[in-house]
């Protein structure tokens, strides 16, 4: 038994020392995979302030709402530019996760965790089950009308049917991401590595 607790930690250790090389690549993979949601997300609110604004103020009932919209799409965008090239990655992952936490509990808190209303859960703790049953529903009306009125074969060629839940899910995703990288910081392949190798030396 020892010789078996042996080998694993042998093993163990081996495993860890050659991964290190790699190291960079876990939050560089996050990096890439958040940047370009962000920055695209966030041009989007500020080239279409007035329509974000007015989003902001009457469906989420944020107090001012054009100053709100300027700085959730500028945190968004220059916060996105910042992760990309991992520059004081720790220092833009912070507003970041705190718009995304803003995000979830004022768009999409009300419509429970999934995005998407599909009837197997993927997570046990949603709490708006009754928004997946009645979209269930509207979706099998949907396509019944469809299937009467239309050519359904053509409008599914490229894809099922489905409603829009909107719950939580994206939002909390991006927020646990970001969490990682503030803590894992941006890694070898970044700005801020670079920086400090050079401050350093």
């Amino acid at each position: 038994m020892n010789k078996i607790i042996g080998f694993c930690k042998c093993a163990q250790h081996y495993l860890i020392e050659k991964s290190r090389a790699l190291d960079f690549t876990a939050p560089l993979l996050l990096r890439i995979y958040l940047a370009p949601i962000f920055i695209i997300a966030g041009w989007n609110k500020l080239s279409d302030l007035e329509s974000t604004a007015y989003y902001f103020g009457e469906y989420l009932g944020m107090p001012l709402p054009e100053l709100m919209a300027f700085l959730a799409g500028s945190t968004e965008f220059f916060g996105g530019i910042a992760i990309l090239i991992g520059l004081a990655t720790r220092w833009a992952s912070l507003p970041l996760i705190f718009t995304m936490f803003i995000a979830a509990v004022t768009a999409h808190w009300g419509n429970g965790w999934h995005v998407l209303p599909e009837s197997t859960l993927t997570m046990p703790w949603e709490w708006r089950t009754d928004l997946i049953e009645g979209a269930a529903a509207r979706k099998e009306m949907a396509i019944s009308i469809l299937r009467t009125h239309g050519n359904i074969e053509w409008l599914t060629e490229t894809g099922g049917f489905t409603i829009l839940k909107n719950g939580i899910e994206f939002a909390a995703t991006y927020l646990i991401m970001l969490l990682s990288l503030f803590y894992l910081g941006a890694g070898k392949a970044s700005a801020d590595h670079f920086i400090q190798k050079h401050f350093n030396e």
